[in-house]
Order: structure tokens, then C-alpha cells, then sequence
């Protein structure tokens, strides 16, 4: 950054009581201000909620350590990363409904007004809370307002960004609270969205030509983002018992307007090409006199905005070619895979004890992957307390959804039943027992990313007793030869499967589904990664010999004609080896062969005893496949959900959790 642009000075910086939080850090603006104090020290987090943007924290290659997922709409998550960060300055950059594509009005309320009273309501007087307020909140009263003039906001966020200001103004009267509002104008530069004015003027200037235009005579009061940032930390440092509470203009105030602006982008790049005003629609709060003045800014906090217009626009240029911005920025804020929602769905029965340590694991590891996630747990009516445990985590943490059964479907039926509710650009299948390490999921990330559908862990080693490995790896090259597909060995449940797989096994009619086997017939591109499959950390397993033939019986039924194959040519043999047997003893009888040859009745017996339990065994088959068709001819469902919670909301009646499936299936 060029120092002598701006007046943020690494001292400045410095000088802030740390920790130092960023709420709304993935966010333009709070991308940068976290940028530019990270540059300087180690204790600054960046406190993201917002799906929709966390872009910029990828591309920024920020430690694991330094990113937090908060939501300040839960009152709880709020409590539980202040009280763990225990920040002394707090930067509160959160915001819904400033752009036009965001419309949930409910939605900008909640977050603009319910947000900053969560985060207040866990703030002390020994901390500093400054805040992003909107030059939208002066409304239809625009043009070059003090702060001390009426407010007329024009739109729900408008009316929302004014709701927080006098919230701030009092927490600091009755509170006590060090806060301050500062409404920016039109700020832009480095990490504002591809899509914005300026970033697709600047893109367009620089090769040589104009973007779309609204009417020329629509006017801001453009800040360049270092100029911004400024503002914060100077406000930062300068709030006091004289002046909290109160909102501050960061604004140039100058007014430009449409015409000026393309004026001196044509000037900086120059364009020789002639705008086309109104190519563009103009929005509904687009006014003509839209500009601020900043001198209670310049007066209590030492603020000037000091970067001009066309140095401005340079500077954006100039960070757009640093950051490739075609091949690196434009990609990644368009094409969702470059930062995907992961949904690992933890099928639980008896893991009560594991889920905590999953859950920490699990949000570690996506951390450090820098991808968001959603977290899916499903608890298969276990008899513990299970649903406790969950409820802990759901309040602290949004991304977590806890489902429970009406009873013990199995683990099958769990992943069935999360992977309906999966939002999540890929889906990671896990038991809740700890044995499928949340540390491979990077692995799988990496075969995801390189376009396979399917990544799948390939058990290469169990910690558990030989002679049971053993058998284990010998069953699984029994079914794989007798199967009618290839179904890879060594292969359970664990995996990363792509949404569009998702779709289709969800889909698939089958009532008893044996899941290992279904993702290999789907089909589409799929391969292994080895890991070694450690012990049950708490408990004992479930499993036992029992329960293990009977997968191995609903593996090879579902999946294998060989026991029917067997029994015809078991048939065929059999039936010539009697022919056989009935020649040679007419052969013998008759031409005395073997005057020897018994007529007795031990021979009788034992061919009927061979041939009853050939007879009894080919039944049983028989009987395995028929009650399969006559298990899939009921229909009934594969599991029934009794409750859905995700955060502090929670679906209990059938209508609710239906209405909730059907939400996220569209989405």
C-alpha cells in the first residue's frame, strides 16, 4: 500500500488494545480492513458468517487459527467467540440488504438491529465497538447532511442501519460502551465485488472500453478503501467518554456524478470511447445529490479522506493486475466449487461420548482447508445422550444441524436421511464413533477438486485384532467376485460424494439400501485414498459376528446373483453325478462288478440327507431374495425423522420438517 495515500500508518495499527475481532470479515470492506491489520499483527480474527462471500478469505491464504465462524444472529455463538477471543477492539462490518440482490427484508433486520445487540450485549466498557453505518440512513435528506440533521431513510435497510445507530447511541449513554457509528459513503477499491461499478469500470478502462451506465447524472461520494480503513482504526483510537455514541460521516465531500466519474476514468486509462448513459438501469435509491460532509470526522478523529478520484481508480487497476484478477478473483467469486459448502453427515448411535471431539475435529479441519462447512448429524434414536450433547453444539455453532429418528433405522437410513437435507456442494459420509478421521477429508478435497465425483477411503490396515482383518479383507474379495458390478475392496461408508451423486441415491426407490454398493453402481468418476481405519475411541462397537454376517448376507443379496448361480449349477452336478451313480449301480448289479456293492440302508441315507440339505439350502436362498421383493413391495419410508434442529430453530411437527426438506432439496 502506498503510505503516502493514505494516512493509516502501521503505528496506527499498533496502537489498537488487542485481540482485534473483524465481524463481517468476508465481506468487501471487512476483507480489507482485516488485510491491512493482519499485515501488521497476529491477534486480529476474522469473524465470518456470510456464505455468500468467503471468497476473499480463501484468496487471501489467512491461517486456519485467524478465521472464526460466528453468527450474530445466535446470542450464543456471539458469547462463545468473545468469551474465547476476549477482544478489546471490535470491528462490526456485518451487514444484510445493501445490495439490490439481497432482498430478505426480514433477514436485513434481523441481522442489521438483532446483530448488533448480540454483539453489544457481550461487549464491556473496556472495549471499543466501532461500527459500519450507511450514508443510506440520511434517505431522501442526501445531500451534504451533518451528522446532527434529520435522517430520512428511503428503504428497509436504510431504516435498519438507523435502528443500529441509535442502539449504539444507547449502549454508550447507559452502557457506558466505547462505540461509534461511522456511515460510509461510496466506498471502493481491492475486493469489492466483480460486479460493482468501479471494479467493472476499472476492468473495462483497462481494456480500453466502458461498462453498462446508469443516467449520467446520478452522483456519490466515492472513498477509496484505504481511506476507509483509515477511518476505522483512527476511530479506534480516538473514541472517548465526549464523543460515543455518535455517528461520523467517512465521506470526501465532493459530489460526483456518473458523467464526472467516467469523465476521469477516461482521463486516467485514456479511453478514447464515447459512454452510452442509461444502458444500464438505475436503482430505486439511486439519488442525484448524494454526497457528505465529513467535518465532525476530520474534527473529533483526525479522519481526511486523502486519495483522489483518479488516483483511486489507478490503484484499483494496479491491485486487479497484482491479484490477477481475470484468472484468480473473477473465477473465484463465480464459480461456487472454488469455495464450496462441505456436509459431512455423521450417522450416530451410542457416540455420545465421540460427537464433541468430532465436531472439533471436523471444524479444525475445514478451517484449515479454508472451505466452508455444514455439519449434519443424525442420531439414530441412540439411547444415550446423544441429543443433549448435540443441542450444546447446534446452539453455539449454525452450521450444525442435529437430526433424530423415532427409532434405530441404522446407519444406512442415517446417511440417507442427512443426505436429503444436505445443502452442501459435496457430502462426506462418516460414522459418529470416531474410526472415519476427519483428517482424510482433505485427501478426498483433493480427488474432489481434481474432478472425480467420488472419493472413497480404502481401509488399508484396521487397528484390530489379525484374524478378524483377516476375514474382513477376505469377505470383501469374496463380494467383489461374485458381485454383478465392480464395487471397489476394502471400501466402506466413508467418502466424499458429489451433490449431483447425492441426487441420485437419494432418489433411488429401494427401501433397504446398502450404500457402499449403490455409490458404485450410480456410476460417474470415482477413486480411492488409503488410510488406516483406527479403533472405537469410546465404547464398544456395535458390531459383533452376528450383525456382521448380516451385512455380509445383505452385500451379497443385493448386489449378487452368485448364491442363485451356485444352486443351478450345484443342480446340474449333483443331478449328473446321481445319473451316475444310478448307471453304476445297475452296471455293477448286472455284471457283477462289485458283488460287494451294498443294498444298504446307510447309502440311502446319506444321499437323502445330501440332497434334502442341498434342497433346504437353495430354499433359504430362495427365500433371501424374496424377502427382499416382498421388503420393497410395502414402501414404507426409510427412516422417520421426530425432530431437525439447526442453530436455535427447531422443526418437530411433520409439516415443519417437510417444509424444511422441501426448502433445501431447491436449494
Amino acid at each position: 500500500m502506498n503510505q503516502s495515500a493514505s494516512n493509516l500508518l502501521p503505528s496506527d495499527i499498533t496502537q489498537l488494545h488487542g485481540p482485534v475481532v473483524v465481524f463481517g470479515a468476508s465481506g468487501f470492506i471487512g476483507a480489507n480492513l482485516f488485510e491491512q491489520l493482519f499485515r501488521v499483527r497476529q491477534d486480529v480474527y476474522a469473524l465470518t458468517h456470510d456464505a455468500t462471500k468467503a471468497w476473499r478469505l480463501k484468496l487471501l491464504d489467512v491461517p486456519a487459527e485467524n478465521i472464526v465462524h460466528c453468527d450474530i444472529l445466535s446470542n450464543t455463538s456471539v458469547q462463545d467467540v468473545l468469551g474465547k477471543i476476549k477482544p478489546k477492539t471490535i470491528f462490526n462490518l456485518a451487514a444484510y440488504g445493501a445490495y439490490s440482490k439481497q432482498k430478505n427484508v426480514s433477514l436485513t433486520y434481523e441481522t442489521n438491529v438483532l446483530g448488533t445487540v448480540n454483539i453489544l450485549e457481550n461487549c464491556t466498557p473496556d472495549m471499543v465497538y466501532i461500527h459500519a453505518g450507511s450514508s443510506s440512513e440520511y434517505g431522501f435528506n442526501c445531500t451534504a447532511p451533518k451528522e446532527t440533521d434529520r435522517v430520512e431513510p428511503n428503504s428497509h435497510y436504510a431504516v435498519s442501519k438507523v435502528s443500529a445507530a441509535y442502539t449504539l447511541e444507547y449502549y454508550a449513554k447507559v452502557q457506558k460502551l466505547n462505540t461509534l457509528n461511522l456511515r460510509l459513503y461510496s466506498i471502493y477499491g481491492g475486493w469489492e465485488e466483480p460486479d460493482r461499478l468501479i471494479p467493472r469500470l476499472v476492468e473495462e478502462n483497462r481494456k480500453g472500453q466502458l461498462p453498462p451506465l446508469v443516467s449520467p447524472d446520478i452522483s456519490r461520494d466515492f472513498v477509496y478503501i484505504d481511506d476507509c480503513v483509515d477511518a476505522f482504526v483512527k476511530a479506534a483510537l480516538r473514541v472517548n467518554p465526549s464523543i460515543r455514541g455518535r455517528s461520523y460521516n467517512i465521506a470526501t465531500g465532493q459530489k460526483t456524478t456518473m458523467r464526472e466519474l467516467v469523465d476521469v476514468a477516461r482521463t486516467t486509462f485514456g479511453l478514447k470511447q464515447e459512454p452510452v448513459w442509461g444502458s444500464m438501469t438505475n436503482r430505486n435509491w439511486d439519488l442525484a445529490d448524494w454526497y457528505g460532509d465529513p467535518t465532525a470526522a476530520q474534527t473529533d478523529l483526525g479522519w481526511k479522506a486523502t486519495t483522489s478520484l483518479g488516483e483511486g481508480l489507478r490503484r484499483t487497476a494496479d491491485w486487479q493486475i497484482d491479484h490477477l484478477y481475470e484468472e484468480r478473483v473473477i473465477p473465484a467469486f463465480q464459480t461456487p466449487t472454488l469455495n464450496p459448502v462441505i456436509s459431512p453427515i455423521i450417522a450416530c448411535y451410542r457416540d455420545a461420548q465421540a460427537i464433541p471431539y468430532m465436531y472439533e475435529r471436523l471444524v479444525k479441519t475445514f478451517n484449515e482447508m479454508k472451505v466452508r462447512y455444514e455439519i449434519i448429524f443424525v442420531n439414530d434414536n441412540s439411547p444415550d445422550n446423544t441429543d443433549e450433547v448435540l443441542n450444546e453444539i447446534c446452539a453455539k455453532d449454525p452450521n450444525v444441524i442435529a437430526i433424530k429418528h423415532s427409532r434405530n433405522f441404522g446407519s444406512q437410513s442415517a446417511f440417507l436421511s442427512g443426505m436429503e437435507i444436505a445443502t452442501g456442494d459435496a457430502v462426506v459420509l462418516m460414522d459418529g464413533d470416531l474410526q472415519d478421521p476427519p483428517e482424510i477429508i482433505p485427501k478426498f478435497y483433493e480427488k474432489w477438486q481434481e474432478g472425480f465425483d467420488v472419493a472413497y477411503g480404502v481401509r488399508v490396515q484396521r487397528e484390530m485384532a489379525p484374524h478378524v482383518h483377516f476375514f474382513y479383507k477376505q469377505f470383501y474379495r469374496l463380494f467383489k467376485r461374485t458381485a454383478y458390478i465392480s464395487i471397489p475392496v476394502d471400501a466402506g461408508d466413508f467418502s466424499m460424494i458429489d451433490r449431483k451423486v447425492v441426487r441420485e441415491l437419494v432418489n433411488l426407490p429401494e427401501t433397504e439400501q446398502f450404500l457402499r454398493g449403490l455409490r458404485a453402481w450410480v456410476g460417474f468418476r470415482q477413486t480411492g485414498v488409503d488410510y488406516v481405519r483406527p479403533e472405537r475411541m469410546f465404547g464398544v462397537s456395535t458390531n459383533n459376528w452376528t450383525k456382521n454376517i448380516w451385512w455380509a448376507k445383505k452385500a451379497i443379496f443385493s448386489f449378487s446373483f452368485a448364491p442363485l448361480e451356485l444352486m443351478t449349477y450345484a443342480g446340474f452336478v449333483l443331478t449328473g453325478l446321481s445319473m451316475l451313480g444310478i448307471v453304476w449301480q445297475i452296471l455293477s448289479r448286472l455284471l457283477n462288478f462289485d458283488p460287494n456293492t451294498p443294498y444298504g440302508l446307510s447309502t440311502v441315507i446319506v444321499l437323502v440327507m445330501f440332497f434334502g440339505g442341498i434342497n433346504l439350502l437353495g430354499i433359504s436362498f430362495l427365500g433371501e431374495y424374496i424377502s427382499k421383493i416382498f421388503e420393497e413391495t410395502k414402501k414404507r419410508p426409510k427412516f422417520i425423522r421426530t425432530m431437525v434442529r439447526k442453530g436455535q430453530r427447531v422443526y418437530k411437527t411433520a409439516a415443519e420438517i417437510s417444509t424444511l426438506v422441501e426448502q433445501r432439496k431447491s436449494k
